[in-house]
């Protein structure tokens, strides 16, 4: 497997602890940590821990230090991979036996809780994913002879094994993510189209938004239930806050007071724009507390009670308000709900429980349902004062989704808002560029004085530099204040410096010599000219790439097998050449390049992202052993050592899938 570069734990037992894309991303920060000082100690771990989901944020320094202490004699013992992921282990069942099992902040639909010590999972919210599923799938040409599925069973994991179901549960959520004619959907399917469906689903889950760095093909095939309805669960997450935007429900400005606000407004993650529906409603309706979260502030059902009987008074029953007993009051809620013809995949049970997820699925529903917002505010206006930043909008979705699929400890859900510290940047360069960052200078959030954000942009704006950006004019204010228009300069160039270091790294023969936009436009053409075919692009901007037949005639000669001629439309008319770069970018998805580029990027020939689509069906091609090779492929084409690629290129979490 060409994926698992370099993972030399020689003690079983500890292997299996983990799957093998938990022990490449806990792999990757020993070998930060180690660089950062050329060693590394059991004293230094309670400090460098602090980068670790579960480690890093349920335990303080002092709690690691103090705790590592009882365990070990000698701190200043040198600490080896093996002797690292022991420590990890022990240090993660105490941080999970203080929080009761669950990691701060990590809910299946915020963070999908994905590490194999946690495998218990919720059967109701089991249940009301399957409810979900059964509604929105069931009528599906294919999936319709296995749904519905029984949600008292594990029926749910066997049918996903296949992957048919994910695929199509995304296209639910983010509709035409996925080219459904890339889906494998035979009865029987071997396993390379199994797996193919796999590599097909994580690759379009990254491109919707959704944190996969710790799921792994196998991890379905092997039916791995949290794994799998931690995937679930954010998929439909996403399919839920879908409509909590101002683009696709304008009405969300009554919401605000003035234009400024809206700004504000549009940078919100959806949740919190729930809430902040939630609580404009709330106060129509007398209510006086604030809703904060959708655990405890809802326990009681009184925010629903209120919510419901402003929105829907027709159907509001007067004892939902008098009753005692929370649990009955949440079953009266539940009622009116269903009268409005609200749907719904929670029990009262789940609403007094406090259940984050099922309660944010269930407020969500209201909202798509019946929002009560005026159909025609004045406030709308506002809306057409602002600029239409269609480019710009697209380009920090590519690079946020990048960005979230690295594994970073913060979820980015805008670019010009959550990158203003300096933070997620500095993880991103590391990330991309293992000890590059210096963390000793680097302040961690929350951050409260300005300048201390301003001192991390500075090491970015630094680090940038040192990795040769051009980054005239720009200075770590710039990104503190959120200039839009320099933190995408900034971004795009770390997008690109990482697939270009990836391609350095990965080729035997390159003796590390630079590689350049110019190799990458060579070595496409040579490619589809040695296939026999006649296309060819004279740069990244060459507009007769907008039919998309290139980039089909590329994908065919790195795998024959991968695309099906008799669905390839003429590419003529703009319809035509849409449908040729859907399937384009589903077939290199399933092929397992990981890209975030959207159809448009490619009809309109976006320079950047077309470059990122050839650099990254590149890197997939360079990453096969040589005998899974097309026949034809000349040697200095195939030169690959998969085993010698050193510790820099093969520690990066982007490495399993050439992550663009």
């Amino acid at each position: 497997m060409s994926g698992y570069v370099g993972i030399l734990v020689s003690d079983p037992s500890l292997q299996n602890q983990f799957t093998q894309v938990e022990l490449r991303s806990l792999k990757s920060h020993f070998m930060s940590m180690r660089r950062e000082s050329g060693k590394l100690t059991l004293r230094d771990l309670a400090s460098r821990m602090s980068r670790l989901k579960v480690v890093g944020e349920n335990l303080t320094e002092e709690e690691r230090a103090s705790f590592i202490q009882d365990l070990y004699q000698n701190l200043d013992d040198e600490v080896d991979l093996e002797f690292f992921l022991k420590v990890y282990l022990k240090l993660h069942a105490h941080a999970s036996a203080r929080t009761g099992s669950v990691a701060k902040n990590s809910s299946a639909f915020l963070k999908a809780a994905t590490t194999t010590l946690l495998h218990t999972i919720s059967e109701p919210e089991k249940a009301s994913y399957v409810a979900h599923i059964n509604n929105y799938l069931g009528e599906d040409q294919f999936l319709k002879k296995y749904l519905p599925i029984d949600p008292s069973t594990n029926d749910l994991f066997e049918i996903a094994k296949d992957g048919v179901l994910l695929c199509k549960l995304i296209n639910v959520a983010v509709p035409g993510t996925i080219d459904e004619r890339a889906i494998n959907t035979k009865r029987v399917l071997n396993p390379w189209e199994r797996n193919e469906n796999h590599t097909l689903c994580l690759n379009s889950a990254k491109a919707i938004g959704c944190t996969v760095v710790n799921i792994g093909t196998q991890d379905f095939i092997e039916g791995r239930r949290h794994l799998v309805l931690g995937l679930i669960s954010q998929i439909i997450k996403i399919q839920l806050l879908a409509d909590l935007n101002l683009k696709k429900t304008p009405q969300l400005v009554e919401l605000v007071d003035d234009s400024k606000d809206v700004e504000e407004l549009m940078s919100l993650p959806p949740e919190k724009i729930l809430l902040r529906w939630m609580n404009f409603q709330l106060k129509k309706a007398g209510y006086k507390k604030i809703v904060t979260n959708f655990s405890s502030d809802v326990k009681d059902a009184e925010a629903y009670a209120h919510l419901l009987n402003v929105l829907a008074p027709e159907y509001s029953n007067p004892s939902t308000l008098t009753m005692k007993s929370h649990l009955e009051r949440a079953k009266l809620v539940l009622e009116h709900a269903d009268r409005m013809g609200c749907k719904r995949y929670l029990t009262a049970k789940d609403i007094v429980e406090g259940s984050p997820n099922l309660n944010l699925a269930f407020v969500a529903h209201i909202f798509q349902h019946r929002n009560g917002l005026s159909t025609q505010t004045k406030q709308i206006s506002f809306l057409e004062t602002l600029p239409d930043d269609t480019q710009i909008s697209r380009e920090e979705r590519a690079f946020r989704f990048w960005m979230n699929s690295l594994g970073n400890s913060t979820y980015i859900d805008n670019v010009f808002e959550d990158l203003r510290n300096g933070w997620v940047l500095l993880e991103t360069l590391d990330k991309v560029s293992p000890g590059i960052v210096n963390w000793k200078i680097a302040n961690k959030p929350p951050i409260k004085l300005p300048f201390r954000k301003v001192e991390n942009c500075n090491q970015v704006v630094k680090i940038g530099k040192q990795l040769k950006f051009s980054l005239v004019n720009i200075a770590g204010n710039d990104i503190v204040q959120g200039n839009k228009k320099l933190i995408l300069a900034y971004l795009w160039q770390l997008m690109r410096y990482n697939i270009l270091q990836l391609l350095k790294n990965l080729r035997f023969h390159s003796h590390g010599k630079e590689i350049t936009d110019a190799d990458i436009l060579k070595w496409a053409n040579t490619k589809v000219r040695d296939a026999g075919s006649q296309s060819s692009m004279d740069s990244f901007k060459d507009k007769s790439l907008s039919d998309g037949i290139f980039f089909l005639d590329l994908l065919s000669a790195v795998q024959p097998r991968a695309v099906n001629w008799s669905l390839v439309t003429k590419g003529v008319t703009d319809e035509e050449k849409k449908m040729n770069a859907t399937y384009i970018i589903s077939i290199a998805r399933k092929l397992g390049c990981s890209i975030f580029l959207l159809p448009e990027d490619i009809t309109e020939v976006n320079q950047k992202m077309i470059l990122t689509l050839t650099a990254s069906i590149k890197y997939w091609f360079l990453k096969q052993p040589v005998e899974e090779k097309p026949n034809g492929t000349s040697d200095s084409e195939t030169t690959i050592s998969i085993s010698t690629v050193d510790d820099s290129a093969s520690e990066s979490s982007l490495e399993e899938s050439g992550n663009l």
